[in-house]
């Protein structure tokens, strides 16, 4: 067996109810500043837990989180002595709350631990804990080490990333989704099952990945397909589980090639990340299978699909709303940015199958 390592969170706690029954724990750790969703307070559940935190420092995270809005929230966090960082919400509040975590604490700017637009070093100090509870199933980005941010300057996402970056507890409650819009339910859920795809089949793939994604890539699908027909909470508790394994798996085999497209061109068109994803999955699936020397584990993944959507995945994920590139506003100028910034992504470094830059331009032409 080849050898292996895995990292996660701290702790992990999965459930309905676990919300409730962490907050005090959670409440103890300090002066909090957590970190929610625009439509948060909407929400009766989300409410009474940040009331229950009694944040020293409530920060509204109503898109993905832009470099300058998270360099304002550090100074913010340090003249209040912040000790602890809570985020409540998405995969874009969490990632904000662990890049919070990270730089309150950080003696340099932003910019000396920035991927591709920074230098890219490792953290000098650890990050302040941090504790992760999503309101989507999508992301899994509760245990994930690196946070995705907006550098407006430079028309891009970019990773600040360190092993430390883990939170110290993520509380995955499946009942924080419930009711979740249906377009928000369909992207996350493709985004979840796109990452449980892509580590299955990627060249870093591991024996304890391996079994979390073999299980959870017809469950999501399942899943998914169920929520589109009806609100079921057995369905959400799924797609929960999913978008956890997602996480677990991404964080320690890595991506591929949607994801290697969907951040650039996220960046680039402000395209919500699971939708970009959703429209970009078969086409690469098609791609790889057509490039990779050992198809294999594409074979397998196609198979699982065929099985819970025999007409393809693409075409009934447009049937239920999913949009494709060109009616997310991706404009022909952006996939070409988009093809030359993939190439050199760290998520194109484990997919399955080298591919030049006319294949990631004709896979971005079939997912139009």
């Amino acid at each position: 067996m080849t050898p292996f390592a895995f990292a996660t969170a701290t702790e992990i706690r999965f459930g309905r109810g676990k919300l409730t029954r962490a907050l005090p724990q959670i409440a103890g750790m300090g002066r909090l500043l957590v970190v929610h969703g625009r439509g948060a307070l909407s929400r009766a559940g989300v409410a009474r837990a940040i009331e229950a935190l009694r944040p020293a420092l409530p920060a509204t995270m109503g898109h993905e989180p832009e470099l300058a809005e998270i360099e304002a929230l550090v100074r913010d966090a340090r003249a209040l002595d912040i000790t602890a960082v809570v985020a409540i919400g998405g995969g874009a509040v969490i990632d904000a709350g662990k890049a919070l975590a990270a730089l309150i604490p950080a003696p340099h700017d932003a910019l000396r631990y920035l991927e591709v637009v920074g230098q890219g070093r490792a953290l000098d100090v650890p990050p302040l804990p941090f504790v992760a509870i999503p309101t989507t199933a999508g992301t899994g980005a509760e245990v994930t080490r690196n946070a995705v941010i907006q550098v407006a300057a430079h028309r891009r996402k970019v990773s600040l990333r360190d092993a430390r970056m883990l939170p110290v507890l993520a509380v995955v409650d499946p009942g924080l989704t419930d009711d979740c819009p249906r377009g928000i339910t369909l992207a996350s859920g493709l985004d979840a099952i796109t990452q449980v795809i892509e580590p299955f089949v990627s060249t870093r793939a591991n024996p304890l990945t391996d079994a979390l994604c073999r299980d959870a890539i017809p469950r999501g699908l399942v899943a998914l397909m169920r929520l589109m027909q009806a609100e079921d909470p057995q369905a959400r508790d799924e797609m929960a589980w999913v978008s956890l394994c997602g996480g677990l798996a991404l964080a320690n085999a890595g991506l591929g090639v949607v994801h290697g497209l969907a951040g650039p061109l996220g960046g680039l068109s402000g395209a919500a990340h699971g939708a970009l994803c959703g429209a970009l999955l078969e086409p690469a699936l098609g791609m790889n299978r057509a490039r990779a020397q050992d198809p294999f584990r594409l074979d397998q993944v196609l198979a699982m699909i065929a099985q819970v959507h025999p007409g393809g995945l693409g075409p009934w994920a447009r049937a239920q709303g999913l949009r494709g590139l060109d009616a997310l506003r991706v404009t022909p100028e952006m996939r070409a940015l988009a093809a030359q910034m993939a190439a050199t992504s760290s998520s194109m470094k484990a997919n399955p199958a080298p591919l030049t830059l006319q294949d990631l331009t004709d896979l971005m032409e079939a997912a139009r």
